[in-house]
């Protein structure tokens, strides 16, 4: 895998980077609303946030699956994004990548960050030939999200309902105008390096916690 296809793409502006989670209508709604994640949130649990719209809408059925009916864009702090991933490590072992599993079991057990690179979507969420990054928060990286790095956080639902829409009625001109405008995000290349799995297989979070979206 070439390194220009693991590269970070999102809506980003001078202090901050968006990402998308889905989550049932009693977290999803409260937390749009009051501009926080409610009591309801899980801290204990590990949490999947996506810069990608379309591999959002890919996971969470453009907001249809069960428990994921409400999609967030939840705008963070930069430097919490670059937290996560300073302090990550890949979500599976990639021999090449890693000295030998050992050691990946001992970097994952320490690093409160996982990063996992799936192929990207199109508008009718075929995998296209390049990959999307995720990011699954747990421990003090799920505190820093909800408490330090979070600014902002937006119901998106109608969004992805009426993109759905034009896309069931092959009109994808007028859908692909609607996508946020995500372009790529600069990460320091010394940063991003050791997250890029050369020859990685695709894969999907199965952590716990993926349901949280």
């Amino acid at each position: 895998m070439e390194q220009r296809q693991c590269e970070v793409r999102a809506v980003h502006g001078g202090a901050t980077v968006t990402v998308y989670q889905a989550y049932p209508v009693g977290i999803g709604g409260p937390a749009a609303r009051d501009g926080r994640f409610p009591g309801g949130w899980k801290r204990e649990r590990m949490t999947w946030i996506k810069p990608s719209f379309l591999w959002m809408m890919y996971r969470c059925g453009w907001g249809t699956k069960e428990g994921q009916e409400t999609v967030l864009a939840v705008e963070i702090t930069r430097d919490g994004f670059a937290w996560a991933l300073r302090n990550a490590c890949l979500s599976s072992y990639v021999p090449g990548v890693h000295a030998d599993l050992a050691s990946w079991q001992r970097e994952l057990k320490r690093s409160p960050t996982r990063v996992q690179w799936d192929p990207e979507r199109d508008l009718r969420l075929r995998p296209l030939p390049y990959r999307s990054l995720q990011l699954g928060l747990s421990g003090e990286a799920v505190r820093r999200y909800a408490d330090e790095w979070t600014v902002g956080i937006r119901d998106v639902t109608p969004l992805a309902r009426e993109i759905h829409a034009l896309v069931r009625d092959d009109d994808l001109d007028a859908a692909r105008k609607l996508l946020p405008p995500e372009r790529p995000y600069p990460v320091p290349d010394e940063l991003l390096s050791p997250l890029r799995p050369t020859g990685a297989r695709d894969q999907e979070p199965n952590s716990p916690g993926t349901r949280r979206r």
